[in-house]
């Protein structure tokens, strides 16, 4: 049976879908991503083949190195702001879904929690994922 994941923005502007599965699901706890959420982390779902997700309704995007020197682009909608998905330039094929944005947030199933480095002590997180003080290799 295929999946779908399907979500978007708050105010329905920006959707997307897909049938690809996540080849990588995790919390960041960067800053950035710290600043981003408003919260310790931004957790994450990573889709292989960005040509495979549907977008519709334009995003806004604004571009930014994160702590490896990557440039990421981070796409939310314009009229409400919410974040809805991100790419790196680096890794163009890539694509990433912030998991509050899923339709169906139960879909988020947890690997990892990357960039602890930077996380808070009051930021916890499932005590039984694996973590990495950065991204992994």
């Amino acid at each position: 049976m295929t999946r779908h994941y399907r979500g978007g923005c708050a105010c329905g502007f920006v959707r997307y879908e897909t049938t690809d599965e996540p080849i990588f699901q995790s919390h960041c706890q960067c800053r950035h991503c710290q600043q981003r959420s408003g919260t310790g982390h931004s957790s994450y779902l990573v889709f292989p083949r960005r040509t495979d997700v549907a977008i519709s309704g334009e995003a806004r995007e604004w571009r930014i190195a994160g702590d490896s020197g990557d440039e990421k682009l981070h796409a939310f909608c314009p009229t409400c702001g919410t974040p809805v998905y991100l790419t790196f330039v680096a890794m163009p094929e890539l694509i990433a879904v912030h998991a509050a944005s899923l339709d169906d947030p139960a879909q988020f199933d947890p690997q990892a929690v990357t960039y602890t480095v930077r996380g808070h002590a009051w930021d916890t997180l499932d005590p039984s994922l694996q973590k990495f003080e950065r991204m992994p290799g």
